[in-house]
Formats: C-alpha cells, sequence, structure tokens
C-alpha cells in the first residue's frame, strides 16, 4: 500500500519575530518547516540575550514584549520536540537558488558556523524571507574613531554580552531605538551624557489623529521619556552631532542645533565629554537574497501582497526585509505569510478570514511605522557637515572628496556611477555602511544595489559546491 505523501517543506531563512511567527503559523498547519538563522540561539535582534554562561538572572530587564518572546520560545521548543520544525543554527544563507522546474523547488546555500568555510544546502518546496533589517548610519568627521559605535551596537553588547560600551555615552542621531538605548545605557550604569535626536518634536503634532489610534505605544513612548527622566538624561532635539573628536579613541563630541530647514545654526556648538558615541539614523531592510531570487523591490522594501507573497512564485517575505516597523508588524506579517504558505503548500487556497486579526494589526502597525518614518529622518543637509578628508566608504577609505569629484567634475548621477569611479561600496560590506551616504552626497535617490550573494562567499566554496543537506522528515 503507498504511503502518505510527505509533508512539503517550507525553509525560513530568519529566526527573529516575524521568521518564527511564520515557522509557527506553517508548523501547526501540516507543513515541514526548517528555519535557517545567523545565530546561535533564536530570537534575532530583538530578542537578543545574553548567553547561558554569563548567568544572567533577570534578561527580561533588557526587553519589552518578554511574555510575546517567551510564547515564540515555548512554541518554536514544542514543534522542534514534535518534529515539525527544525531550527538549523548558525547557517549564513548566501544564495537562494531557483530551480529551473517550478515543481522542484528552491535550493538554500549556506555557510557554516563562525568560520563560514563550509557550505552546504538545504531543498525547500517554498521559501519565506524573514531576513530583517540593519542599522543606516551617515558619515561625519571622527565616525571612525574608536568609541564610536552605532546605536544597535551598543544595544546589543549591553543585551547579548551584557557589557557597557563606554562609562560615558552620547545616543545620538534620530529613530525610535534611540531611547531604549538611551535607557539601557543609563539603567546599565553608564552616565548618557545627552540623547541628542534630529528630529522636531513638533513633527509628531501633524500626525496626532493616527498617534491617539495607539495609546499602547504612547504609553511605551511616555514610560521611556519616564526612565529618562530619572535616569537624569538631558534631551537635545533638533540636534545633530557634527563632529566626534579623539586622538586615540573618542573623548567628546560636538552638537548643535538645527533650524526647521535641517541646516546648522551659526553659535549654537557645544563640545560634551564623552568616550562613547552611540549613533544611528534608522533601520534599512535586507533585500539581498530577494533581489538574487528576482522579487520586485518597491523603492528599498520588498513589494508583497496581501499574503505576503512576492511576485516570484513560492516566495514569501515578512518582516523589516517588506518595510521598517519594528516587532509588532513583523509578527503579523510572519502570521499572515505562515499561514498563506501552509494553505498553499497542501493545495488548498488561503482563507483570508483566518487571519483576520493578523491583517488588521498589520494594517494599524504600517500606519503607525508610516508616521515614524516621516518624523524620524536624518537632518536634510547632514552632508553639507562632512570634511573632504571625511571616509565616507570605510572599506575602500574614499573619502568624501572623492564622492564630490566624481559627481562635480566627472559627471556620476547614481551611485553605480560613483561606485565604478570610486570603489566606493567594493568593500567587505558591499556597501551596506556606506550606501546611504554615498547616496546622499552625490545628491542621488537611495536604491537597493542587487548582489549576486547576500553576503561574502569563499571561492573554495564556489568552486567545490555544496552537499545537499535535508531536514529531517
Amino acid at each position: 500500500m503507498a504511503g502518505a505523501e510527505a509533508p512539503r517543506t517550507l525553509v525560513v531563512v530568519g529566526a527573529g519575530p516575524a521568521g518564527l511567527a511564520a515557522a509557527l503559523a506553517a508548523a501547526q498547519r501540516g507543513v515541514r518547516v526548517a528555519v535557517l538563522d545567523s545565530a546561535a540561539r533564536a530570537g534575532g535582534q530583538f530578542y537578543r540575550r545574553p548567553a547561558g554562561a554569563l548567568g544572567a538572572r533577570r534578561p527580561q530587564a533588557l526587553h519589552h514584549q518578554w511574555r510575546t518572546w517567551e510564547r515564540l520560545r515555548d512554541g518554536l521548543a514544542e514543534q522542534i520536540t514534535a518534529g515539525r520544525i527544525t531550527h538549523l543554527t548558525e547557517h549564513h544563507v548566501w544564495f537562494v537558488e531557483r530551480r529551473y522546474d517550478p515543481a522542484a523547488g528552491f535550493t538554500v546555500h549556506a555557510l557554516l558556523g563562525p568560520g563560514q568555510q563550509e557550505s552546504v544546502a538545504v531543498h525547500a518546496d517554498a521559501v519565506l524571507l524573514a531576513t530583517g533589517g540593519y542599522e543606516k548610519v551617515l558619515p561625519f568627521p571622527g565616525w571612525t574613531l574608536p568609541g564610536v559605535v552605532t546605536a544597535g551596537g551598543a544595544q546589543a553588547m549591553l543585551k547579548g554580552g551584557l557589557v557597557l560600551p563606554g562609562r560615558t555615552a552620547v545616543v545620538a542621531g534620530t529613530g525610535p531605538l534611540l531611547m531604549p538605548v538611551a535607557v539601557g545605557l543609563a539603567a546599565a550604569g553608564a552616565e548618557v551624557a545627552a540623547l541628542v535626536e534630529s528630529a522636531d518634536p513638533k513633527a509628531f503634532a501633524r500626525h496626532a489623529a493616527t498617534l491617539a489610534a495607539h495609546p499602547g505605544k504612547l504609553a511605551e513612548g511616555a514610560g521611556y521619556a519616564a526612565r529618562l527622566l530619572r535616569h537624569r538624561v538631558p534631551l537635545a532635539a533638533r540636534h545633530t552631532v557634527v563632529e566626534a573628536h579623539g586622538k586615540d579613541a573618542v573623548e567628546a563630541v560636538t552638537i548643535v542645533a538645527l533650524d526647521t530647514a535641517g541646516r546648522v545654526r551659526p553659535g549654537t556648538e557645544r563640545r560634551i565629554p564623552c568616550d562613547t558615541l552611540a549613533v544611528g539614523h534608522g533601520m534599512l531592510p535586507h533585500t539581498d537574497l530577494a533581489e538574487g531570487l528576482g522579487c520586485r523591490v518597491d523603492g528599498l522594501n520588498v513589494a508583497v501582497d496581501a499574503e505576503q507573497r512576492t511576485d516570484v512564485p513560492g516566495v514569501w517575505a515578512a518582516g523589516e526585509t517588506t518595510g521598517i516597523g519594528g516587532a509588532a508588524l513583523s509578527l503579523a506579517e510572519g502570521h499572515i505569510a505562515g499561514r498563506s504558505a501552509a494553505a498553499r503548500l497542501r493545495g488548498s487556497a488561503p482563507d483570508p478570514r483566518a487571519w483576520a486579526s493578523a491583517a488588521k494589526s498589520r494594517t494599524r502597525m504600517r500606519e503607525f511605522a508610516e508616521v515614524l518614518g516621516a518624523v524620524y529622518v536624518p537632518p536634510a543637509h547632514w552632508a553639507e557637515q562632512l570634511h573632504d578628508d571625511t571616509l565616507v566608504c570605510r572599506c575602500e577609505e574614499v573619502p568624501a572628496s572623492a564622492v564630490r569629484e566624481a559627481v562635480e567634475e566627472l559627471g556620476a548621477t547614481d551611485t553605480r556611477t560613483v561606485k565604478l569611479q570610486t570603489r566606493a561600496g567594493m568593500g567587505w560590506c558591499q556597501g551596506r555602511m556606506c550606501s546611504a551616504a554615498v547616496a546622499g552626497l552625490a545628491g542621488c535617490e537611495e536604491r537597493s544595489a542587487r548582489r549576486p550573494f547576500a553576503r561574502p562567499v569563499p571561492l573554495g566554496v564556489l568552486a567545490r559546491g555544496a552537499d545537499e543537506e535535508q531536514p529531517p522528515s
């Protein structure tokens, strides 16, 4: 007697909020799921936790929405025990191969472990991309000094290593991440000398109706503001850092006030001593794998439909890769994507009524994210503060003068031409750190850069190919 047909396999790339929500939704509906993630433990950047050997007694003190994480963690453990989910840790996905025969599915290629010298391939009938986002950092004189870190990097050190990046910190830039970073550093014992936010608080008033529809988010923001007051953290709103000072490491920063057009107000310079500057200007979505598959990208975001499907059959996307919007939005999108993928892999038409609550949450959180995106924008004239010798591309050591020359004298009108003329973006990070800065300095639209691979791959891996690794049945 013929055996039952084996369950179809969904590979989820990323084990953050979106990836975990998607994996659980699919596994609970009869689909075999393999979750591939570069980290050693599930949770992504949002739910990053200290290693067990560090003996953290209250890791939840560094998080909010901890109960949500506990539900995800327990659900993942339950599905792994039941054999419905395989969690492949320290799998750094560098390419997703679409087979010529659509019925043959996909092959997901990943480098293994910290060394990333060996590659494996995982078969998938469908792929769900939950690759998250990364920080946007704009350069300024002194930004390459030791002690200057990204805001998210400072938070990761605290959450994952229980270490402070320094004793006296300035948190600067723009975006909703700055407040929890400043609060976390202060609560852990650092002196936060200033929280420097370039956005104008009055901008929130223009979106009062939308904000009022999110009382939970307003309460969360008010909670952070109260904790900043409790720790006596000075707030410099509508200010920006124009220079970091120091010989061998950062010793101070200069901040200035901004006018309503985003230009520096002369005579407002103020120097603040510090040994750490945590700086960030928002987030950008990871789109490399999606673009390698040929998925349409709308601006900087992977384009999806109401089911979180991309325009490539068999590929779903959820979370920050479809647009920066925070953990709650990622959870809703992941749940919808997982349910849709499960239904279609099982050969049935998805019923949107089954995820109506998640869809409603997705709509509300997208509206809220649009407001934050409109308010938290970098100063319009930030590039005017760059000295000619300020490095823009750190990997290739390209200064601002080279980018300006490419535009003003050599006629470059887009980031690709600037890259060809200056090598900006050709280094190890492949432009992830400098693409926004190059676009801003060149005065052109910021676009994602389609690359064949999502991360650097050893030539030996490309030469010898990869062994097939099948998730357990």
